[in-house]
């Protein structure tokens, strides 16, 4: 597998709609490293859906480069599609047919052997329920099995558009526990969502966009960034914060710990100690991608409203 699994260069998708020329994507760098979950982030609106279906050649792109596994496309997709799954709109199974019957019939239909279902369901979670009537299912059972139903190929990557949309939290977390399992499995997973901590809770890497535009891209470790503040909690806030203030280190008293400003951890236990003052807790506040979100879109008039079908 090449270093990157996907990489666009000046992505553009434009709409000519009754009030004007509308731009959906806006001249995308984006650069997927294969291996891993690497999450796709934005409002509704920002150009995620539009994006990926111009990498499936779904869509159109106005101007641009793509390449899928070292592939350009869409003019080598035929040659790299049977190494792709997507999940991007609802599957259409059969609800009278059971599940392991719905995967068997798309199984033999791409002259794939029989035990992949096997596989498939296991990796999904879906073993024991995959002999129950598809139109029984829950959403999050049905959304596991159109993951599997994508396994069925056994892709090298894995595209996700909103996998959660609609479930409630049990679903979430069967849908979040599978993805987890297929980035540890060595499958690259692109997991296109709007909800930050969909992102945060399962991503080793993200690219956030807004309104079709690229805003930052990292990892998850590198976005949240070095954490310089530090919760504190001591027996006797006031004197810490006395002590601390004299040696020129901001600190301030929140929920009865302290809140203190420093590139130098230890050196706050030290100087503590020093005064018979003892800690019982030292820990990071880290940033999460929602501030990190909100500080980059800040401004610059990002809508939450629906894409439109965002094509």
């Amino acid at each position: 597998m090449p270093d990157l699994a996907i990489e666009t260069q000046g992505l553009r998708k434009e709409y000519r709609t009754r009030r004007g020329l509308r731009v959906a994507v806006s001249d995308l760098d984006l650069a997927v490293r294969a291996g891993g979950v690497h999450g796709f982030l934005g409002p509704n609106g920002s150009g995620k859906t539009t994006t990926i279906r111009m990498l499936l050649g779904l869509s159109r792109p106005t101007r641009g480069t793509m390449r899928l596994l070292g592939q350009p496309v869409p003019e080598r997709l035929p040659a790299v599609v049977d190494r792709v799954g997507a999940v991007v709109e609802s599957p259409k199974f059969s609800p009278n047919l059971t599940g392991r019957q719905n995967l068997l019939l798309l199984s033999r239909s791409i002259g794939a052997p029989d035990a992949r279902v096997d596989a498939a369901v296991d990796t999904v979670g879906l073993t024991g329920r995959d002999r129950d009537r598809y139109k029984a299912y829950s959403l999050g059972m049905k959304q596991r099995l159109a993951i599997a139903a994508t396994l069925l190929k056994e892709p090298e990557l894995l595209i996700l558009d909103e996998p959660t949309n609609g479930l409630d939290p049990a679903g979430i977390r069967e849908i979040r526990e599978t993805i987890r399992g297929l980035g540890a499995a060595g499958v690259t997973v692109l997991l296109s969502s709007h909800i930050l901590a969909e992102v945060q809770a399962v991503c080793t890497s993200a690219t956030i966009v807004g309104n079709g535009r690229l805003l930052a891209s990292g990892t998850v470790e590198d976005l949240l960034g070095r954490s310089t503040t530090y919760r504190v909690v001591v027996p006797d806030p006031a004197a810490a914060t006395a002590a601390l203030a004299a040696a020129g280190v901001t600190a301030t008293v929140q929920d009865g710990a302290l809140r203190v400003e420093t590139e130098d951890p230890a050196g706050v236990t030290r100087l503590l100690a020093a005064r018979d003052i003892w800690l019982t807790e030292l820990t990071p506040v880290r940033a999460d991608l929602e501030s990190i979100f909100l500080d980059l879109t800040a401004g610059a008039g990002l809508s939450d409203s629906a894409e439109e079908e965002d094509r």
